[in-house]
């Protein structure tokens, strides 16, 4: 006789479950599994539980098995419990210890559609969750609620993601299944809700699709693969969909526009270097227009809104994104890489090793680093973990350097800081702030120092490229690194006389 097995729709729920049958002889042929919040009428009617052989076991489970099973486990599919524990039985009784390898196997191979399916699903949360904001707690923390729906249950096994994302705010992500609450302290979660209670907009959405009119590129307007990547289902709770139909619309015009620009050629630089530094000593450096086009007004709605940045991929294993900061008036602008692992998880730029080596060599040089405004080329942190280097061990997050297109993606945000803070001297910090500023391929250890002639961004002040604080600490030799440091302190000397 066949019993009946009815579960809460959880992993936690069927583990514990699946144990005390297998524990118990209990074959797969045996068991209906069934959702306890279903409802669904039991065909067989009464059943009475099958009788369990108690008997000691022996049996272990190739530890590969369970963050399948997690994940499957989030699928909507009815048959899924009933299909983990077949195969959770071929590992212990069937002894197809290597069955998880083997991918022709029927079992496995839809396990591991299944699996991809939910991954899918969690990468659509992650791209297409939209927080809007409700209000502020009593004790000055920013209230955000969203609503998304998902396609499976994935809600409390995609909850970590946004907990780490966005600590510093209290957040609920809400859906008609279940729904995930961040207070700062605790990850909680609640029964679904309607589409009702969801809100419908704030401030903040209007900066965003100012900032996405802006990077929409006609030229690789592709409809088809935008709705596969983006489909229409979502277009209703991204507050961009509204723009998606008129871009379209003036894809053509705008392509035209910009291939007629394309075939202009350059305004030349002034030939004489020494008459243009003198004629612009005393006046504003600029930024070509431009590059900050449709940009908000100030530096505090640029952070917000960069805050929202899906330019480029970096941003879907970054904690944060980590603005700029400091004096919004400084003269002297310190241009860094990315954020490295400390920033990532502090939201604050130069905080960790590098940061306070960097404060260390400022203050030898004469400048105050609250005079300053301190950012870096690229707002998200790129990293790999240790173990994908030869030789690597442990959980470390490694800083792996931006691709050109990642820095091209991030370069709308660095212009707008220098047109907002309109220093009069930038120091670059490595090669990558290098190349956004200066030009692609410029290398810090054949030309650093001031630089002369023409530069990627149009600024007309003094620009001074040096290396990073990361790649003098990297140097082991004490001798090496001494000599190094000096010659450092002496390059960001030159942008303090630039102030006298």
């Amino acid at each position: 006789m066949l019993e009946t097995v009815e579960i809460e729709p959880t992993f936690a729920s069927w583990r514990v479950k699946a144990r005390e049958l297998l524990e118990g002889g209990v074959s797969p042929e045996d068991l209906i599994w069934r959702d306890r919040s279903c409802g669904q009428e039991d065909l067989f009617g009464e059943v009475a539980p099958v009788p369990m052989r108690v008997r000691e076991l022996n049996f272990t489970v190739p530890k590969a098995f369970f963050p399948l099973a997690e994940t499957v486990a989030c699928h909507s599919a009815e048959n899924r419990w009933a299909l983990l524990y077949r195969i959770l039985w071929r590992l212990t009784h069937g002894k197809e210890r290597q069955l998880l390898f083997v991918s022709t196997d029927d079992d496995i191979r839809r396990a591991s559609y299944l699996a991809k399916e939910v991954r899918r699903d969690c990468h659509k949360m992650r791209a297409f969750v939209r927080f809007r904001k409700v209000g502020e707690s009593e004790s000055g923390r920013e209230q955000f609620v969203s609503w998304f729906e998902p396609m499976h249950h994935i809600v409390r096994y995609n909850a970590p993601f946004f907990q780490k994302r966005f600590t510093g705010m209290d957040w609920s992500i809400l859906t008609p299944d279940e729904c995930a609450h961040w207070d700062g302290e605790i990850l909680s979660f609640s029964e679904g809700v309607s589409p009702q209670e969801a809100p419908n907009g704030d401030a903040l959405e209007e900066l965003w699709r100012s900032y996405y009119k802006s990077i929409f590129n006609p030229s690789r307007l592709k409809l088809k693969a935008m709705q596969a990547e983006m489909p229409v289902k979502y277009w209703k709770n991204l507050p961009e969909a509204s723009l998606i139909q008129e871009l379209a619309v003036k894809a053509s015009i705008r392509r035209d526009r910009m291939m007629e620009r394309e075939t202009k050629a350059p305004t030349p630089a002034p030939k004489n270097l020494y008459l243009q530094r003198l004629h612009h000593q005393n006046t504003v450096p600029a930024v070509r227009e431009t590059d900050a086009v449709s940009m908000p007004e100030t530096l505090e709605e640029m952070r917000e809104l960069a805050s929202c940045c899906r330019a480029c991929p970096l941003w879907d294993r970054a904690t944060q994104t980590v603005f700029g900061e400091g004096n919004p008036d400084a003269e002297v602008m310190i241009i860094g890489e990315q954020p490295g692992d400390q920033e990532d998880l502090a939201g604050h730029p130069f905080v960790g090793p590098a940061g306070q080596f960097l404060n260390e060599a400022l203050r030898e040089a004469g400048l105050d680093r609250k005079a300053l405004y301190v950012t870096n080329a690229v707002k998200h942190f790129k990293w790999k973990p240790a173990g994908a280097i030869k030789g690597g061990r442990g959980p470390r997050r490694l800083h792996d350097k931006a691709n050109r297109a990642e820095r091209k993606a991030c370069r709308p945000w660095l212009l707008g800081e220098i047109a907002r803070v309109k220093p009069r001297v930038l120091v670059t910090l490595g090669n990558t702030a290098a190349e956004s500023v200066i030009r692609p391929g410029y290398r810090i250890l054949k030309e650093r120092g001031e630089v002369t002639g023409p530069n990627e961004i149009g600024f007309e002040g003094r620009i001074i490229a040096t290396v990073h604080p990361s790649y003098l600490l990297r140097l082991r030799d004490g001798d090496e690194r001494n000599a190094a440091r000096e010659r450092w302190i002496e390059d960001l000397k030159i942008a303090a006389d630039a102030l006298g």
